[in-house]
């Protein structure tokens, strides 16, 4: 092989795969001598690649971690894989890895040849992720798109559907993708309103770079995040959050969405969250349900009467009905302990009727306390 750069993308390609390649073999393998094959070595650790090599009667060189990234090739079902799992990083808003894959995926599928990419899309389209979480999933594509034009500082337009279904065209310079960790927004520059705006990314469609540089404006505080933050207390008023636990602070700490905060140890079977938070009561309400442990609710106000009734609906809901169809009348259970029109803290615990198989138990439930003696017959 005497073309050096086609020899060179070779002999990286061998590199990278793991293991250690004796001099011999690797210009077996490329049809040159081991003179050749050393000096190739030499060029690829003059590009940053860190290949290091072993001493011996035969000798070999293996590709090892440096300081940094260097490219990496990838043969056909390699790419096919590492897109398809971007792909699906990118459109659920996992957590700590969002932001990353989306500009990943926008960097490779600019790349990707026309045949694997419609590999990528017919699995794609073949299966169905089951996910946990409460965020809308989002085609990638969509992210994709939006990604290249805010790294390119290209004007887009795309459809957008409103909170109250209203539907409108738009026009915007993007800023940043933003992710709250379960749902995708833009933040972006509304030529069409000449203000800033943010929307969620689960309500666009037909998103379409246009072509047209602009110079990015001056976001009127903060970086992108924070705006995003701004926007949405606007829309929502924040709410001071004040709950007890009777469980470790480890265990509700590993049942609550980490944007909710941390609560703080009380005792080692007992916690405290005090937090402020811009969620729906609603949202709230069975977050702290889900925790799985009794739980009093100190503030605000508002919070403890939606307990109330959710409480109240949910014993109603579990009550058995009689042959003729009809429920009695509503009967006060575990779930909520405060009259439902109290403004005071309310007390609740698990809403289920007892130990579900396969999970497990609230530390509460699972013996007596220090501080108590079990009782004897």
């Amino acid at each position: 092989m005497t073309d050096t750069p086609a020899r060179l993308l070779n002999l990286l390609s061998l590199l990278q795969t793991p293991r250690e390649w004796p001099g011999s073999e690797l210009a077996e393998r490329l049809d040159v001598s081991a003179r050749t094959i050393r000096r190739d070595i030499d060029r690829l650790r003059d590009l940053g690649y860190p290949v290091e090599a072993s001493r011996g009667a035969v000798g070999g060189y293996r590709l090892v971690a440096g300081t940094a990234m260097p490219p990496l090739l990838l043969d056909d079902e390699e790419a096919v894989a590492i897109a398809v799992g971007l792909r699906a990083g990118a459109g659920h808003a996992i957590e700590g890895v969002d932001e990353a894959s989306v500009r990943a995926l926008a960097k490779l599928e600019q790349v990707l040849p026309s045949r694997l990419r419609h590999r990528v899309s017919t699995l794609q389209n073949a299966t169905v992720p089951l996910t946990r979480g409460d965020g809308s999933t989002i085609d990638p594509r969509t992210l994709t798109v939006m990604a290249s034009t805010v790294t390119g500082r290209e004007r887009l337009r795309f459809a957008y559907r409103a909170g109250d279904g209203a539907e409108t065209k738009r026009e915007v310079e993007p800023y940043r993708l933003v992710s709250t960790g379960w749902r995708w927004y833009l933040v972006a520059y509304d030529l069409g309103r000449e203000d800033w705006r943010t929307f969620r990314v689960d309500r666009v469609s037909e998103p379409y770079a246009t072509g047209a540089r602009f110079t990015p404006r001056e976001l009127p505080s903060g970086d992108a995040a924070e705006f995003l933050a701004r926007s949405m207390t606007r829309l929502q008023p924040e709410l001071e959050v004040d709950v007890s636990f009777a469980a470790p602070a480890d265990f509700v700490t590993a049942r609550l969405p980490g944007r909710i905060g941390a609560p703080e140890p009380v005792d080692e079977r007992h916690c405290r969250l005090r937090t402020v938070t811009a969620d729906s009561l609603e949202w709230l309400a069975v977050r702290l349900a889900l925790v799985d442990c009794d739980f009093t609710v100190h503030g605000p106000p508002q919070l403890v009467a939606y307990l109330s009734d959710l409480g109240t609906r949910l014993t109603r809901a579990a009550t058995p009905a009689d042959d003729s169809g009809a429920r009695p009348e509503p009967v006060t259970a575990r779930p909520v302990t405060a009259d439902p029109g109290t403004t005071g803290p309310v007390t609740t615990g698990p809403l289920t009727a007892g130990p579900v198989a396969g999970r497990p138990a609230c530390p509460a439930d699972q013996g007596p306390g220090p501080h108590k003696k079990p009782h004897k017959k």
